[in-house]
């Protein structure tokens, strides 16, 4: 693992608390992602199943874990199953964990290997009245048209054992994942501590004429150097008018003398993610209309985050956002009052130039889990990150920092990141 050893006391907990919600007498059976396939033998990179990884620690294909805190037989309580190690595997793949490092990682006692499981399950299957499985129940987004490992671990489940209740185990980590202990507060902050370190590194290498993915490798090399797994989505480098569609991410364009760069980037590491908005201008010094879109967008975020405290709902937060912005592009010149005041109010006329949401949970997803409906509590972690964009100027500027909601309001831990005009221009410059 590229990451530092991430102590199992904190694996142990989670698995202690995720418990506590289960039915009398169940089973929780989590099992981990699949190897994606892209052309002929080639794979994409693996990536684990965070609800498994939240519960275990271990990071590698075809594992299994199975929880049963009612069993008769206490070795039947917690077991980790994973993949075992063979000669070609050794010389194709090089080694796999073994049953001791298994246990370190995750401080489950009893680990087996894979191909034990189903004999494993049956020997107490019968004992338990019902069964909790994993499934991706994102709220923004659902796996579609894909059969994922999850998928078809449900049906293979409910045909062996058609009689038992099922429930779903996603419910409890959603509530649970949300609130993030120390431990996974660190290391989002190392995370964003390399977004840092990166997006210093773009500072120093932006200039007329370079690529935008150019940019694009010097965070890559700061990721690599620093640890971190890999990108916490592909990175956006979109200079000038490409800054103007959301989520552009094939960052061939040449950055001109004049444009304006806006870089939504983040990092992976331990598993758990950073997300971070800057926007940069290429010859080191932002034109006057450049300055005041983002003097704007500036303002919404100092604004707009103050508002990200305990007992704030969600869609109330993005109601007070949009008035924000909404001001902000009356000084701009792109609303007028009067207009705003007379809009229907089911095609607002902010949407033209800010057309997307401003806060999202932070964490083993970029876009983690939980539910919207609820009000932040401390432990949360969100982004903030409000956005003008304004195609017939070729202008698109969005500012985004992550947020730790605390007792009293929040901490920005991204507080280290340059976002002041002055700063940025200094740094190019320098």
């Amino acid at each position: 693992m590229r990451y530092q050893t991430i102590p199992n006391s904190l694996f142990i907990k989670n698995r202690k608390k995720f418990i506590s919600k289960i039915k009398d007498n169940t089973i929780a059976i989590l099992t981990s992602n699949d190897i994606k396939h892209t052309n002929a033998d080639d794979v994409m990179g693996f990536a684990q199943n965070n609800d498994l990884f939240y519960l275990c620690g271990i990071d590698q294909e075809e594992t299994i874990v199975v929880l049963y805190p009612d069993a008769y037989k206490t070795e039947n309580r917690e077991i980790l199953f994973i993949k075992e190690t063979n000669e070609h595997i050794k010389i194709w793949d090089g080694e796999k964990l073994t049953k001791e490092q298994a246990f370190k990682i995750s401080g489950i006692h009893r680990v087996e290997w894979v191909h034990d499981f189903e004999k494993t399950l049956q020997s107490m299957a019968f004992e338990a009245d019902g069964f909790y499985l994993g499934h991706n129940e994102h709220i923004k987004r659902v796996t579609h048209n894909q059969q994922t490992q999850q998928d078809r671990w449900i049906n293979w489940c409910k045909e062996k054992y058609p009689l038992h209740q099922y429930y779903r185990a996603a419910k409890i980590t959603r509530a649970l994942r949300t609130i993030k202990s120390d431990e996974e507060i660190t290391l989002i902050q190392k995370a964003v501590d390399i977004s840092i370190k990166g997006f210093h590194r773009v500072l120093k290498t932006v200039k007329p004429n370079c690529k935008e993915y150019e940019l694009e490798a010097e965070l890559t090399y700061m990721l690599i150097k620093n640890g971190g797994t890999r990108h916490a989505f592909k990175p956006i480098v979109a200079s000038g008018k490409n800054a103007c569609a959301l989520h552009y991410n094939t960052n061939d364009s040449i950055c001109k003398e004049g444009d304006m760069i806006l870089l939504d980037f983040g990092v992976c590491y331990g598993n758990y993610n950073s997300d971070t908005t800057r926007c940069i201008p290429v010859n080191g010094k932002f034109s006057k209309r450049q300055k005041e879109v983002y003097s704007s967008v500036l303002y919404c975020l100092k604004k707009g985050s103050q508002l990200l405290k305990p007992g704030i709902l969600p869609a109330d937060y993005e109601k007070q956002m949009v008035t924000l912005v909404e001001e902000q592009l009356i000084i701009l010149g792109l609303l007028q009052a009067s207009d705003i005041a007379n809009q229907d109010p089911e095609k607002p006329l902010y949407k033209k130039y800010f057309m997307h949401g401003t806060a999202h949970h932070l964490g083993l997803d970029v876009h983690d889990v939980g539910l919207y409906s609820q009000v932040l509590k401390p432990g949360m972690v969100l982004t903030c990150e409000p956005g003008i964009y304004i195609p017939e100027e070729e202008i698109g500027c969005r500012l985004e920092n992550d947020y730790l909601i605390t007792e009293t309001g929040n901490i920005n831990l991204t507080q280290a990141m340059p976002i002041e005009i002055n700063e940025i221009e200094k740094l190019i410059n320098a």
